[in-house]
């Protein structure tokens, strides 16, 4: 399958460790390619160098086989993009907004518009400058997205969205998905990006950590099991079995990790007396953290992406 999205070892050095570092990843034409990181981390310079707006300072980054600096307005006639900080014409209006856009496009058929307007529940008729963070995103959303482009760019694009509306935009991308649409999208959203994208990179101080498939991604989640003994004798019995994996033991209670033999996992628990059973799935938050390192980075790293 063909490359659709090429970076080639970019590097753009700001000083201070700011930046991205040798980074390098390609997107197949049809793929959902997930983009994550804290942030700070050197998401939007990628994108932005991607999209044209910044030369790296060594490496290339190509999209179609075109270069994305040299080539960038012949790239954006099929290319559709979402910014992190989306810049409007706040005197417009929603809709003639969006309509400047179509004209920029050179659609004729507003029907598309009219659809995901009704789907994102977007009242376009009020001075941009007087919407909310999430009516602004809805707009940004629309325009990415109203000329059914080849390739999307999508940097953090359900910002500032309620979760019914992060719903129908993953919605969304499912049947672009389905389209053939090449989709790069960068997200702090772990569930997000588990629900649409076929693979996923971490990038951390500006390097690429890892990149993951996301069913081979799945298949390393664990479920942990709180189970809740008759007292405190069966638990310790429990305990002490050596075929479950035992997490640790507190009173009643006993933990055990399950990564994919549950049926066998339950079979040897019927074994003993218990009162009651709590499951908790690992997150893909959980399994992507494993790869920053040490315990302090990691804190930090859960508090500055939830945050965001």
């Amino acid at each position: 399958m063909a490359n659709v999205i090429q970076v080639e070892q970019i590097t753009k050095d700001y000083g201070s460790g700011k930046g991205v570092f040798d980074v390098s990843l390609e997107v197949k034409k049809g793929e959902v390619f997930g983009y994550l990181g804290p942030n700070g981390a050197g998401k939007t310079t990628t994108i932005r160098q991607l999209m044209g707006f910044i030369r790296p300072d060594k490496g290339f980054c190509k999209i179609q086989g075109m270069d994305c600096f040299s080539q960038s307005a012949q790239i954006q006639k099929s290319l559709g993009y979402l910014a992190g900080e989306i810049a409007f014409m706040d005197d417009m209006k929603g809709m003639e907004f969006l309509n400047f856009m179509a004209d920029m496009k050179g659609m004729k058929d507003r029907s598309r518009i009219q659809e995901l307007m009704h789907r994102f529940e977007l009242d376009p008729r009020g001075k941009i400058r007087k919407m909310s963070k999430g009516m602004k995103q809805k707009i940004g959303i629309i325009c990415a997205f109203m000329d059914h482009p080849e390739v999307l760019i999508l940097d953090e694009p359900t910002s500032g969205l309620d979760p019914l509306m992060q719903n129908r935009f993953i919605e969304l991308i499912q049947e672009e998905k389905k389209r053939g649409t090449t989709i790069l999208m960068s997200s702090h959203l772990f569930e997000e990006v588990e629900k649409t994208c076929d693979r996923a990179a971490i990038i951390r101080d500006g390097r690429i950590v890892v990149v993951e498939d996301m069913i081979q991604l799945a298949k390393k989640k664990q479920k942990t099991y709180d189970v809740k003994l008759k007292d405190e004798q069966e638990a310790e019995r429990l305990a002490q079995n050596t075929t479950l994996q035992i997490r640790g033991r507190r009173g009643r209670h006993v933990e055990i990790a399950v990564r994919q033999n549950i049926k066998e996992a339950l079979r040897i628990l019927n074994q003993y007396e218990m009162i009651d059973l709590d499951v908790k799935s690992q997150t893909l938050e959980e399994i992507f953290m494993h790869y920053y390192g040490n315990t302090d980075k990691i804190a930090e790293d859960k508090s500055n992406i939830k945050g965001r």
